[in-house]
């Protein structure tokens, strides 16, 4: 009997998915865990594979389209097998499922307590979730079946050395460094097979020289040249489309207002300095003005709950928890993780977090659980030359940080100028639900309290 396949739920405020590319086409085998297609939710785009084997008998939507969770989007079973020609709408498998979500979101945070991160990728599929026995598919945790597919390398070549032989991450990675064939993108590769493109005599730009599709064009060379008329012309859609649907919703709908404050930060340039080494020597990174700043406004936040607060309906709801998103500029767009209860960490571990996490979002490996919770977010350009912006709100929050670069001023200290390292702070909040004066005072709060660096000792 031919099984469906659906559009999963894979977060608490997801709706519908965006579907950005089929691996698979009709007629093709399925294995189980082979990728079917990749999804775009409001927060990541993901993986979906599948938990059935057989022939993929039926696509009901193509790249680009945006499908209701719990819809059918295909069928999977035996060659010949009749299906519906038009999409039959939801899953009636999915909707059994939905009835086990908390368990299985249970079992992913314990997954995550025991350092087992769920990656960008969903072993989801409709129906019955069958599985191979051990002789038929080789026993392999999921981060190790991940980098698999990203070194392009057949588990049933690796051997495994975990209990009863079930192949560990390491054991792919070492396969993969020790393997003489080039490392490479399943897109690049199809790039590269297109193009007649050699990727023995590509150098890749990722980790251990991994080639990228970007690597295979660059080799190439340059294409013809247009004519000076014509202008280039790129669909928005992926991360782009989402970013740009979810700013016009802020913008549309949260009455933005902006206050801007400057901050000496000299103590702060101190405190980093004393901080460096032995953060560093602990953790293996180095300390930023990011982790500083994210500490303060921990702290400010704290002082000012009115300011960690979001709107549901018409209730203003005080949040308990201080959830911190950083936002991270990645390619053709901006995601936002966020770290937990910043309030409670210190400097080394908000250090080693906010470094994992944002290479996370740069590579985009970020799991669901990881963009998901936050409360208020932070919006650092103080690498740009950049002194002062306008950040806008990241919904369903109600305030968001902006944060300039450090440059040296002429300022009035006791009746005498002296050059200072000032740095610009713009607060913008949501007027519905924050009025101008708690807002000011968060921002005072958080002033002083990067001046006065030693605060956050106490």
């Amino acid at each position: 009997m031919a099984k469906e396949i659906f559009m999963p739920k894979l977060s608490s405020t997801m709706q519908v998915g965006t579907l950005l590319q089929w691996y698979k086409n009709e007629g093709d085998a399925v294995d189980v865990g082979e990728p079917l297609f990749e999804i775009m939710t409001d927060k990541i785009n993901i993986e979906v594979e599948s938990y059935e084997e057989g022939i993929l008998l039926k696509k009901y939507f193509q790249e680009d389209d945006e499908v209701p969770i719990n819809h059918v989007v295909g069928y999977i079973g035996e060659a010949g097998e009749k299906v519906p020609d038009s999409p039959p709408g939801e899953s009636g498998a999915a909707k059994e499922q939905e009835d086990v979500s908390d368990s299985r979101q249970a079992q992913v945070e314990d997954l995550t307590e025991q350092g087992i991160s769920e990656t960008a990728t969903e072993h989801i599929s409709a129906g019955s979730q069958g599985e191979k026995t051990a002789a038929e598919k080789p026993r392999a945790t999921p981060a190790a079946r991940r980098v698999a597919r990203e070194e392009n390398i057949a588990l049933s070549d690796v051997s495994g050395s975990g209990p009863n032989g079930r192949i560990q991450q390491n054991d792919v990675m070492e396969f993969a460094t020790s393997t003489t064939s080039a490392k490479a993108t399943p897109l690049a590769q199809k790039v590269a097979a297109a193009e007649g493109v050699d990727l023995q005599e590509i150098k890749g730009s990722g980790t251990n020289g991994k080639i990228y599709r970007a690597d295979v064009e660059n080799a190439k060379g340059p294409g013809p040249v247009p004519a000076a008329s014509e202008d280039k012309r790129v669909k928005m859609d992926g991360i782009r489309k989402v970013v740009a649907q979810r700013m016009a919703q802020s913008k549309s709908t949260a009455p933005h207002v902006t206050l801007t404050t400057e901050v000496d930060m000299s103590d702060a340039i101190s405190l980093r300095k004393q901080l460096l080494g032995p953060i560093e020597q602990l953790t293996g990174f180095r300390l930023s003005y990011t982790e500083i700043i994210l500490k303060a406004v921990a702290s400010s936040l704290k002082q000012h709950p009115n300011v960690n607060v979001s709107l549901e309906g018409n209730e203003i709801v005080y949040k308990t928890d201080i959830n911190l998103g950083l936002a991270v500029a990645v390619d053709n767009g901006l995601m936002v993780p966020v770290m937990k209860q910043v309030d409670q960490k210190g400097l080394s571990s908000l250090t080693e977090e906010s470094k994992r996490l944002g290479k996370a979002a740069r590579d985009n490996k970020l799991a669901p659980e990881q963009m998901s919770g936050g409360t208020f977010t932070v919006s650092n350009l103080g690498m740009y030359a950049i002194d002062a912006f306008t950040p806008v709100i990241n919904q369903p929050e109600s305030a968001i940080l902006g944060v300039g670069r450090i440059h040296e001023k002429p300022v009035g200290i006791d009746g005498a100028i002296e050059l200072r390292p000032m740095m610009v702070l713009s607060l913008s909040f949501d007027h519905r639900v924050i009025d101008g004066a708690p807002a000011a005072a968060f921002l005072t709060a958080l002033k002083e309290t990067l001046e006065q660096p030693v605060k956050l000792l106490v």
